[in-house]
């Protein structure tokens, strides 16, 4: 299968902090947590190493180690950097031919700080991510079966449209896994491009940046979802989603961004699971059991996993628990491709694995 992947490509710092070297604080009454560092003070940190990341990078390697004909659209500078990324990109198979260096542009950077549980705090530097253009949207690039688009911030997040259109005037699926800052600042546009998009992908925090505006459309509230009561639903079917002061129940939220195009909607939640919804059902995978030594990078191949399984036909089901076992193999890693497994580990895993997927009607 052929496959562009369009995003962000980094190249991350991370530093492996001892837990007693560095303080948390975790908020009482909010799903939020701190790492305090102390001015003037010299950290001792475990390891500092440098890796290739990114959102459309980690993508692309990890489907381009599933078997698949992987290329990267991605902006760079004339740096160090761009040269470590595009080695990484072609020893991995990727082909280069869309990657744009540009010069007087640095190469996007992340400081990675892994402590404590290992939910890494990151400083990124975005640099020339920021700057891909419609006229860099060559439409030769496009003519793939899979067309799987990353986060996108400034300028470049303004030429989603563009990069939706063009991946779906050649056919190709197109699946989103946009980031936070997106979805906030050029949430309108976005919205506008759903009826195009055939697998969207977000975390929970993302998920609810957009209840806002699907509430302004469908309504709050809604039907929550039936079950049997000796099983209890998973925490977030439970609370549903809130946003901008507005509340919708999982069963309405789904069935909203059903309604606008998507023939997927994933919305992962970390340590309880994923959710996809799909043609009247939600699906709930539950997390493979790990070793987290890192957490970064493992959305990208749980989206990139699920996406390429999807692409190439797979039920749903089938589909969740490979990408779940392609995350927990992530996080068993600080940097975001070490764990990331090639086709035949991943079949191995999943015939060791016993994952149970529940569904319900929606």
């Amino acid at each position: 299968m052929k496959i562009l992947t369009v995003g962000g490509a980094m190249v991350d710092a991370i530093a492996i902090v001892d837990s007693d070297q560095i303080e948390r604080i975790t908020m009482r009454n909010a799903d939020t947590s701190y790492l305090l560092m102390e001015e003037g003070r010299k950290t001792e940190a475990l390891d500092i190493s440098t890796h290739c990341g990114g959102g459309a990078v980690n993508a692309a390697v990890a489907m381009a180690r599933l078997g698949h004909d992987v290329s990267a659209l991605v902006k760079l500078g004339q740096d160090s950097r761009a040269d470590q990324i595009l080695t990484g990109l072609e020893s991995e198979g990727v082909s280069t031919r869309w990657a744009m260096r540009v010069a007087g542009q640095k190469t996007g950077a992340s400081l990675i700080i892994a402590s404590h549980e290992r939910n890494a705090g990151i400083f990124a530097f975005r640099g020339a991510n920021t700057t891909i253009r419609a006229d860099d949207l060559k439409p030769e690039a496009f003519g793939v079966d899979l067309c799987y688009v990353t986060s996108l911030s400034n300028e470049s997040a303004d030429c989603f449209p563009e990069i939706v259109a063009r991946a779906k005037a050649k056919g190709a699926l197109v699946a989103v896994n946009p980031g936070i800052r997106q979805l906030s600042a050029r949430q309108g546009p976005f919205r506008e491009c759903l009826d195009r998009i055939d697998l969207l992908a977000v975390n929970r925090v993302e998920a609810d940046a957009l209840v806002a505006g699907l509430a302004g459309k469908f309504g709050e509230g809604g039907a929550k979802i039936e079950h049997d009561p000796d099983r209890p639903l998973p925490d977030l079917l439970t609370r549903g989603f809130e946003g901008g002061g507005f509340h919708m129940t999982a069963r309405a939220y789904f069935n909203a961004l059903a309604d606008c195009g998507p023939r997927w909607v994933l919305v992962t939640d970390g340590r309880d699971g994923a959710f996809l919804a799909t043609e009247g059902r939600l699906h709930h995978c539950p997390p493979a059991p790990a070793e987290v030594v890192g957490t970064a990078g493992a959305g990208d191949a749980y989206c990139a996993t699920l996406a390429s399984g999807l692409a190439a036909g797979l039920e749903p089901a089938e589909a969740m628990v490979r990408a779940t076992l392609n995350a927990a193999a992530v996080v068993g890693h600080v940097d975001t491709q070490t764990g990331l497994m090639d086709a035949a580990a991943l079949d191995a895993a999943r015939a060791a694995a016993r994952i149970a997927v529940e569904s319900w009607a929606i």
